[in-house]
């Protein structure tokens, strides 16, 4: 029988150590550790939990090995935080599920992350990074613009204010985000229309798209972007549909475009949001997606799918397995 290790960064954890509600946001919950553990053993694996990039480091000393990790550790800190697993498991020669080093590295920053897609000829909305609240005298896009940290998920930093309309309200809110997130912002062009996710699974040429499903705000929820609060409070604000006809096939060709193009691997999500006329535009794109069996997108998606959780595990590490 193969042995999975399992690599994540458990919310109530961080939470006993006194970080606070947004910080730990984007960390999994006790029943997505189980969710996934559950499916591997149906699956047919003996799963062992390993913990975060500093259990992981532990048990690696302690001379234990695994046929397989698969992993969600999102990290603590630093640009790179997402890729310490992945670069850990390389030194070690350990295979593991989901994209390396470099890839998660680049797409956990929607800066370089847009300048790469830009390259690609993908159309994406244009954009500027604010290092500090002085660079938005520098701005030369036209209002309104939209600003988020340049390197969070899970909503974090994105609020009604995100949507700035002037210079005054551009310099309040890069005042408010660059210290409170210690780390620059991305300023982009605000796009009005319908916004979209995408749900990939596979590899390269073998990369598939599971399902584009429309995010669709409800009457009481923060207005104009699928923000923190939005997201937390899904249940409530939230309204999910599948995409269908025209634009369900343009958000699948663009969504594998960038796939492909960033050398994302095994599965994950990609945003995508229109302008006021309909034009699809790439927004970010998740290599380490939730996968929280009930509440997270990607999943959702394949509930909407008809596809089940196991059956989700199980087409990631095929992926996985034609690497090891």
């Amino acid at each position: 029988m193969r042995t999975i290790g399992l690599t994540y960064d458990l919310r109530d954890d961080y939470l006993a150590q006194g970080f606070g509600e947004e910080e730990t946001a984007e960390f999994d919950r006790l029943d997505t550790i189980e969710g996934i553990a559950g499916a591997l053993t149906e699956l047919g694996y003996a799963c062992e939990r390993i913990g975060n990039v500093k259990s992981l480091v532990g048990c690696l000393c302690q001379g234990k090995r695994w046929d397989m990790v698969f992993n969600i550790c999102e990290g603590l800190t630093g640009i790179g935080r997402e890729a310490q697993v992945p670069a850990i498991l390389d030194a070690y020669g350990i295979p593991y599920t989901f994209s390396d080093p470099l890839v998660l590295s680049l797409t956990l920053h929607k800066g370089l992350t847009k300048r790469v897609i830009r390259d690609l000829g993908i159309p994406t909305a244009d954009f500027f990074v604010a290092e500090s609240p002085e660079d938005a005298a520098a701005n030369r896009l036209p209002f309104p613009l939209f600003v988020k940290p340049v390197a969070e998920g899970t909503g974090k930093g994105i609020y009604a204010r995100s949507r700035v309309r002037n210079r005054r309200e551009l310099e309040q809110t890069l005042m408010e985000l660059i210290p409170a997130f210690r780390q620059p912002a991305l300023v982009e062009t605000y796009l009005s229309g319908r916004e979209y996710t995408v749900g990939i699974v596979g590899t390269g040429s073998d990369a598939e798209v599971l399902g584009a499903m429309e995010i669709l705000l409800e009457g009481d929820a923060e207005a104009g972007a699928y923000s923190f609060a939005n997201k937390k409070n899904y249940e409530e604000v939230v309204r999910y549909r599948l995409a269908s006809g025209a634009v369900a096939g343009e958000c699948e060709k663009l969504a594998l475009a960038a796939w492909r193009g960033l050398g994302c691997r095994d599965g994950g999500r990609l945003d995508i949001r229109a302008d006021d006329s309909g034009k699809l535009f790439f927004l970010e794109v998740n290599p380490l997606a939730g996968l929280n069996p009930v509440h997270s997108d990607l999943p959702i998606i394949c509930r909407l799918k008809g596809i089940p959780f196991v059956e989700l595990i199980e087409r990631i590490m095929t992926s996985a397995w034609k690497r090891a």
